[in-house]
């Protein structure tokens, strides 16, 4: 039994598809949507950087600037939750997930390169998640 729908939102074109889709299931069988976009920490790009923490304010706006957007992104969707949190997509979706959830990613996201060194988002989602997960392909506009 689908308890709730959980939306992965990267602010791409196929992501806004994802959480189209993932409105009309969670309409469809009056459960909570809640939609989660995943903020990657900062990190240096080779081991002799110097590591160094970033400014805490910074981090702060830069996730309440992701919030905004994302609940505007919600305005569609009465009641829909906003969740933003720091890491890994795949990794936070699925800890994120339980198996009364139906997990929704779009297809492909913002990065070919990202896809090429570490495989898509969705692909991890599908291999590691604990409930249904429906992958949402790109609508490309005629």
């Amino acid at each position: 039994m689908i308890k709730r729908v959980l939306v992965g939102v990267d602010f791409s074109e196929a992501s806004k598809q994802a959480l189209d889709r993932a409105g009309g299931w969670s309409a469809k069988l009056e459960v909570p949507l809640v939609a989660m976009h995943v903020l990657q920490p900062p990190a240096p790009m080779l081991p002799e950087a110097q590591i160094a923490l970033p400014d805490p304010a910074w981090l702060q706006s830069m996730e309440d600037h992701a919030r905004e957007q994302l609940e505007g992104w919600l305005k569609p969707f009465p009641g829909g939750k906003a969740v933003v949190k720091w890491g890994g997509p795949a990794e936070e979706l699925v800890a994120e997930a339980d198996p009364s959830t139906l997990l929704v990613v779009a297809q492909v996201g913002h990065s070919a390169l990202e896809r090429l060194l570490f495989g898509s988002t969705a692909s991890r989602v599908v291999r590691l998640a604990p409930c249904d997960v429906l992958v949402v392909r790109t609508q490309k506009a005629h």
